[in-house]
């Protein structure tokens, strides 16, 4: 452990002596797990909208899918079928607030990986339509919207950040049963 020359040290609080329990965590401030529950409920919105978007019309989803040229075409129906109850699944464990920090952290995979997927349809040239809220496929060249898509996604990445840094958010399951 790093040391100061005050007897401090990198680690907040003072140290637990032998025979002493550790010191109390304070609590967060109120607006913490406020915005907490904003960040979830925001992106509990965001799959929600995605998800009912795609379920309607699953073969639009896999064409989706199929547009960005980097799955084998034996995923590309389970890929295109299968997302959009992922992505409802996700926004009803947001909504309810059940496993918050790992819910975020598959958000997460889930949101770099369709960064990912936009990036490279972008820097190979492929002009399409992500298809994030239903539609997708090929479209004119002046109809992408590549770098208005990824910053999208990256605002969203950042809310499932904050959630990975601090779950602990107001009217949530995890709250009620951490009680």
């Amino acid at each position: 452990m790093n040391e100061f020359p005050d007897g401090g040290s990198l680690m907040a609080g003072p140290a637990a002596q032998p025979g002493e329990s550790a010191p109390a965590r304070r609590p967060l401030p109120a607006w913490n797990e406020w915005l907490g529950t904003a960040a979830r409920l925001g992106l509990a919105v965001v799959w929600g909208w995605a998800g009912l978007a795609k379920i309607a019309d699953p073969a639009e989803a896999a064409q989706a899918v199929r547009a960005y040229e980097i799955l084998p075409e034996g995923l590309v129906k389970p890929i295109g079928y299968g997302l959009p109850f992922l992505e409802l699944a996700l926004a009803l464990l947001l909504v309810t607030g059940l496993g918050v920090r790992l819910v975020a952290g598959v958000s997460a995979l889930l949101l770099l990986t369709f960064i990912a997927g936009i990036s490279s349809a972008w820097a190979r040239g492929i002009s399409i339509d992500c298809g994030c809220f239903g539609g997708g496929g090929h479209v004119d060249a002046s109809q992408t919207e590549y770098l208005q898509e990824i910053l999208r996604d990256a605002g969203f990445l950042l809310l499932a950040g904050w959630l990975l840094w601090r779950p602990r958010t107001r009217l949530s399951a995890d709250g009620w049963l951490a009680s």
